[in-house]
């Protein structure tokens, strides 16, 4: 779907192309005039500008000029019934995309034409830097029961245009599952825009969010289009929500309820058609009550919450992930995938991952650097240990063989109780893994 603007002084013209297009869901707007269709490019956004060449007041041409000026990511298709050569070859020259005579002959040729024009319209857009929901990182989860809601949850809510909001710590994939969202959606064809509230400024991300026009500020020396603006007809994902300050989160607010905006410095409101989906680590309700969230916005944003459980409550999934992990690092460092030992792996499966999965991934770009091409071994990890429990000395150290124990039911846990495969987790036999279930009175 997009938005058209058809300007003709024939309101028989108007009338046929609008109604060829919107079969085709595309929204139309009709202008009697050159004059008339400025105010409206001025006043709002557009997608595509159908023309006529001769208009009283402001024919075809000056407009052309006027959006190649000032909107030039709008894609223009230019009619007339006094087509010649020198008309057709300024037209193009002036960015045109098609130049049509009158009478038209049909409305299947008008459609065709104009998807044509959309579809450039699209890839100017990826050009601009338009992300698709092609993630590089490990899936969302490999198994582990306790994603099994996570996962029923997003399979429902991403068939609808619900607003999900995306909860839980800081590394626990909430990107991955935004982009998990998208790509079951019917907008999966579309872009998926991400943007990190606490990466940029407050100035930075509202140009960012909203684009700017020429001059709206020091070293605004053009105009831009916003991350919002090119994700138009996809899903917008809003990191970090919990970040943004009070003038922003009323902008946020209004675009939400109205799906309208202006960029910075900008008069001209533009709609916007996005799924949205935002995300945070913060507690929203107690900031609520701080004074420093706005509860009407964060009754926009959750409409369907979905809370993403730590690293540390679904101990199934880590060595999976861990190794698609090795994966990627293996191929930045320009080596094969780094193995992990069996006594690496207990380690991995030991560790508490306060920082998730993006603790995971350092702790294993730093192990796989100190390997230098060479197994991973528990050596190379740097991970925090689990704490000792309340009354216990050595300052958070565990005792042995504590640390055997939780190692074991890590390992078991691992592999869905397999003893044989728990054991060559553990690098031990499978009789000394027997006696050790005896002696620890694991059944």
């Amino acid at each position: 779907m997009s938005r058209i603007l058809v300007a003709d002084d024939e309101p028989g013209i108007r009338e046929f192309v609008s109604d060829a297009l919107e079969l085709d869901e595309h929204v139309c707007v009709q202008a009697p005039d050159g004059k008339a269709a400025a105010k409206l490019l001025d006043d709002r956004g557009f997608d595509l500008l159908i023309t006529d060449l001769k208009m009283p007041g402001m024919d075809g041409m000056a407009l052309l000029r006027k959006v190649r000026a000032e909107q030039p990511e709008v894609e223009v298709i230019v009619m007339t019934a006094h087509g010649n050569v020198d008309n057709a070859v300024e037209a193009m020259k002036l960015g045109a995309f098609e130049f049509l005579q009158k009478p038209l002959s049909g409305p299947d040729e008008l459609r065709l034409l104009v998807q044509r024009a959309v579809e450039r319209r699209g890839l100017k857009d990826r050009i601009d830097g338009v992300e698709h929901a092609v993630s590089s990182g490990p899936p969302l989860t490999y198994g582990d029961p306790a994603m099994k809601p996570v996962v029923g949850a997003i399979e429902k809510v991403a068939k609808t245009a619900a607003t999900v909001l995306l909860l839980g710590e800081s590394g626990t994939g909430k990107e991955v599952a935004a982009r998990a969202i998208h790509a079951m959606s019917p907008r999966a064809t579309k872009p998926f825009l991400a943007i990190n509230c606490a990466a940029l400024s407050e100035t930075l991300l509202e140009s960012e969010l909203f684009g700017h026009e020429k001059g709206a500020f020091t070293g605004a020396t053009e105009r831009k289009r916003g991350r919002l603006e090119l994700a138009d007809g996809g899903t917008f994902f809003l990191d970090e929500v919990g970040e943004l300050k009070a003038e922003l989160q009323a902008k946020l607010l209004r675009v939400l309820q109205e799906r309208r905006f202006e960029r910075v410095g900008g008069s001209r409101t533009l709609e916007v058609d996005v799924r949205w989906i935002a995300a945070t680590n913060r507690d929203l309700r107690a900031m609520i009550d701080a004074g420093t969230f706005r509860e009407d916005l964060y009754h926009r944003f959750a409409v369907f919450p979905i809370k993403l459980p730590p690293l540390r409550e679904r101990r199934s999934d880590l060595l999976p992930i861990a190794k698609a992990l090795l994966q990627r690092i293996g191929h930045d460092l320009k080596q094969k995938a780094p193995v992990l030992t069996p006594a690496a792996e207990a380690r991995l499966l030991q560790a508490t991952w306060r920082g998730n999965v993006r603790e995971l991934a350092n702790a294993l770009e730093r192990a796989a650097i100190l390997a230098d091409g060479t197994p991973i071994d528990a050596s190379h990890l740097w991970v925090d240990e689990a704490p000792a429990p309340k009354g216990g000395g050595g300052g958070g150290i565990k005792p042995l063989a504590e640390l055997e124990h939780d190692a074991i039911l890590a390992a078991l846990e691992a592999v869905s109780g397999n003893r044989r495969k728990a054991a060559e987790l553990l690098g031990i036999g499978e009789r000394t893994l027997y006696d050790k279930l005896k002696k620890y009175g694991v059944d």
